[in-house]
């Protein structure tokens, strides 16, 4: 009599029932589908530096001494601005001395010996050589007085508005015939210049947009293409591409970021996090009856503001971006 009731409850079934488990499903988020277009972009790095059809060296074609600088590198001058002071060796001021002297002495044999002519006391002959020898004095007096020969003291003045980018020599330095002085780039002739690809040289031209970002940080800047180089650089054997900015924005020697726009490309705007490329191409998740529908598509354009796809995706189905990595084609999905 009491094994009755054991055996009672030992008939009744405790396995539960298949049909009533959850399946289980992953959690995305989802946004919709939409066509449009992104700009596509070269991506380059450079500095700020002097363009250099915007720059001027000073030299001295003298020997001599700077005896005074008003100018640091760096510093912001106006045309016409003070920025040395160059003193002529003494060499050139005796050798210029010479000159004048064998010039006065070329005139007055020439008028000795016209008029010693005239007296028939000296031939034609010798009138041509002192018309030769006069020549000669004052071709050579001219070229001192071109190389700067003939003002023993001067002052160095900008030629321009802009700003000193080197100064070559200090205070009281000697400098050879020819040595740099010093370096001025007019105002706006400042530049970004940046390196790319020579394969990429085709599709960059001037007059493109673009954004310049300092590596250091720091927002962005709009800037513009000004000059495509034809010929590569000797040392980093890329293209040299110039971009103009707003004025007194960056200062030279910055190292910076640049996206030149080369163009638009067209196609299935998407978040970049949409498109998974692990374990096989490139393809899109689309929700359809509340599972996982993979969409294959070819990647025209990856970046930070989106990719854009060519594929057979559907508007009327939302991309699934967060958990696309954790489905797979036919999985049960549900969303936030």
């Amino acid at each position: 009599m009491l094994l009755l009731p054991v055996a009672a409850c030992s008939g009744t079934s405790t396995t539960p029932d298949a049909s009533a488990t959850p399946t289980p499903s992953v959690l995305v988020s989802t946004v919709a589908p939409r066509q449009g277009a992104l700009p596509a972009v070269i991506a380059a790095y450079g500095s700020v530096a002097p363009s250099e059809i915007g720059t001027r060296t000073f030299n001295e074609a003298q020997p001599g001494q700077v005896t005074r600088l008003f100018v640091a590198p760096g510093s912001t001058v106006k045309a016409g601005q003070s920025l040395a002071t160059f003193v002529t060796a003494p060499t050139s001021r005796s050798a210029y001395a010479q000159a004048v002297s064998a010039l006065a002495a070329a005139q007055k044999a020439r008028a000795s010996t016209a008029q010693l002519l005239t007296q028939q006391l000296a031939t034609i002959d010798q009138l041509v050589q002192a018309d030769k020898a006069l020549s000669d004095a004052r071709t050579s007096l001219a070229a001192l007085r071109a190389e700067g020969a003939g003002a023993p003291v001067h002052t160095i003045v900008a030629p321009f508005a802009g700003v000193v980018t080197a100064v070559a020599v200090g205070q009281g330095d000697r400098t050879a015939a020819g040595a740099t002085i010093l370096t001025v780039a007019r105002s706006g002739g400042i530049v970004v210049t940046v390196g790319i690809d020579p394969s990429q040289r085709g599709a960059v031209a001037v007059g493109q947009g673009a954004s310049l970002k300092r590596l250091s940080g720091g927002g962005t800047l709009d800037g513009r293409v000004v000059r495509v180089d034809g010929a590569l650089n000797a040392v980093t054997k890329m293209v040299d591409v110039d971009l103009s900015f707003p004025a007194g924005a960056l200062l030279p020697g910055e190292p910076m970021q640049v996206d030149i726009r080369i163009g638009q490309i067209v196609g299935w705007v998407v978040p970049h996090a949409a498109v998974v490329t692990a374990g096989g191409g490139p393809r899109i998740f689309q929700v359809q009856a509340g599972k996982a529908k993979a969409v294959p598509v070819t990647v025209r354009l990856s970046s930070d503001a989106g990719d854009v796809v060519d594929g057979p995706l559907s508007l009327r189905l939302p991309l699934i971006v967060a958990g696309a990595y954790q489905v797979a084609d036919g999985d049960a999905v549900r969303r936030r």
